[in-house]
């Protein structure tokens, strides 16, 4: 097996089970996407980009959908918040006190994935928050 943990891989979605959906890799080995970590519509034989998350002693395959890795989630998570607010005209009606549904359903990603990204953005000085929400520093 030539896969590392990290690989960029091609999955086909498969059948929907109870901890998420069996996929096919790179059209040769069998993995599982975790139901935790999809945000967004999947059906049967879909074709999308894929990570490999873990290869598991007992061969099993563990893949998402985001690239593994601190630096790399973070950097998109980011960039889709910073998206969203630049949008909706600037500003975006989520903060840390917004449901993980709401901030699932608007961007596509866990609340922790959010508040990292805020933070960041935060830190960054890209982003002012309010009591409302979230809105681009001025320039």
């Amino acid at each position: 097996m030539d896969l590392e943990v990290g690989d960029k891989v091609s999955l086909i979605i498969g059948v929907e089970t109870h901890l998420g959906y069996t996929v096919l890799i790179d059209e040769e080995f069998e993995g599982l996407l975790y139901r935790n970590e999809i945000f967004q519509e999947l059906r049967e034989n879909q074709r999308i980009a894929g990570y490999i998350k873990n290869i598991r002693e007992d061969g099993k395959i563990d893949v998402s959908l985001q690239p593994q890795g601190f630096r790399n989630v973070i950097t998109l998570d980011t960039e889709k918040v910073v998206e969203a607010i630049y949008d909706n005209d600037g500003f975006l009606p989520l903060t840390d006190k917004s449901s993980p549904e709401e901030i699932k359903r608007e961007l596509l990603m866990s609340k922790k994935a959010f508040k990292r990204a805020v933070g960041n953005l935060y830190k960054e000085k890209v982003i002012v928050i309010t009591e409302t929400g979230l809105e681009l520093v001025k320039k």
